[in-house]
C-alpha cells in the first residue's frame, strides 16, 4: 500500500489547501496505480515550524515561502 508524505513549513497552507492536496496526490496515485488501491493508499501533511528548514545554509520561515507565494503569482 502506498504511503505519500507532504512536508510542508507551518502557517503557509490553509486547512482547504492541505485537503486539496490530499485529494490530488490521491488522484494522481490512483491513476498510476489503479482505482483499487484509493482505499489503502495513505497521503499525510506534516508541518515543522517556521524556520526549522535551511537550503544553502539559511534557514526558511513562513514569511520567506509567503514571499516566494506572492512573487509567483
Amino acid at each position: 500500500m502506498p504511503l505519500v508524505d507532504i512536508q510542508l513549513v507551518e502557517g503557509v497552507f490553509s486547512a482547504d489547501e492541505k485537503k486539496q492536496m490530499i485529494e490530488k496526490v490521491t488522484e494522481a496515485m490512483v491513476g498510476i496505480e489503479g482505482e483499487s488501491m484509493r482505499g489503502v493508499t495513505w497521503v499525510r501533511v506534516h508541518e515543522f515550524d517556521s524556520g526549522t528548514w535551511g537550503i544553502g545554509g539559511k534557514a526558511l520561515t513562513t514569511n520567506d515561502i509567503k514571499a516566494v507565494q506572492a512573487g509567483a503569482s
